[in-house]
């Protein structure tokens, strides 16, 4: 007997890709925490090479705002919060999956790259953290996932450095280098897979550098990866 759904299933959300008239279904969304040794002090954390940790985003509509190319997403802020943060990431996307994947294997299994902001709920997220809490209120809320076209590593080869900037209304708040990253992608990768087993459509959110803080209604935020599609989105009220 054929089964049914009470109500209709959540759409998969889909990334444009560079070049290509096909998307890139999202499976899974991870993110690495305090991934800059800037960033790490600027939490107020020592950036000694720990292993690094993991929490995760919706893969979902409400979550994920996928930014085309060239144009200025709308980027809603969100409610019980008065410390709206930006965090400019590095976003792998994975193209093959595996456990328990080598590092020096790592790269065979990036499809490719993207620019993202991990949007935060700042207040709420150190109040969590405070109380030893999960952190999920802070970081996984609806529209926390801005994500531009991802460009495939045919297209790139593989990024070990480039710029990664952020500009708010122009000025330019967070500038470093991917190269600075704590853990590489991959080593990264490598790392996350002995966690969970990645399959095609996952999402590695790979940690911002110095300089987050606040944004307010109107504002714009321009995300520069070197080599990559850069992404703006507008922040409404």
């Amino acid at each position: 007997m054929n089964r049914s759904f009470i109500f209709p299933p959540q759409a998969i959300v889909g990334l444009p890709v560079d070049g290509s008239a096909v998307d890139f279904p999202v499976r899974r969304i991870y993110c690495v925490g305090r991934n800059y040794a800037a960033h790490a002090r600027e939490m107020g954390f020592d950036p000694n090479r720990e292993p690094p940790f993991f929490f995760c985003k919706p893969n979902d509509d409400a979550s994920v705002i996928p930014v085309a190319a060239n144009v200025t997403g709308a980027l809603p802020y969100p409610g019980n919060t008065t410390n709206y943060h930006h965090e400019i990431e590095l976003v792998v996307a994975i193209g093959k999956g595996g456990s328990n994947i080598a590092v020096e294997h790592a790269a065979s299994h990036i499809f490719g790259y993207a620019v993202g902001l991990d949007m935060t709920r700042r207040d709420l997220q150190m109040a969590m953290r405070q109380q030893g809490r999960p952190w999920e209120i802070g970081k996984a809320f609806d529209y926390s996932a801005p994500i531009g076209p991802l460009r495939p590593i045919a297209m790139t080869g593989e990024l070990s450095s480039g710029e990664i900037s952020l500009q708010v209304d122009g000025k330019t708040v967070q500038s470093s280098d991917i190269a600075n990253l704590i853990w590489s992608v991959n080593e990264t990768i490598a790392n996350l897979s002995t966690l969970f087993s990645l399959e095609p459509g996952d999402l590695i959110m790979t940690g911002t550098p110095e300089g987050v803080g606040p944004v307010s209604p109107g504002q714009i935020l321009t995300g520069h990866i070197a080599g990559l599609t850069s992404i703006s989105v507008q922040v409404s009220g």
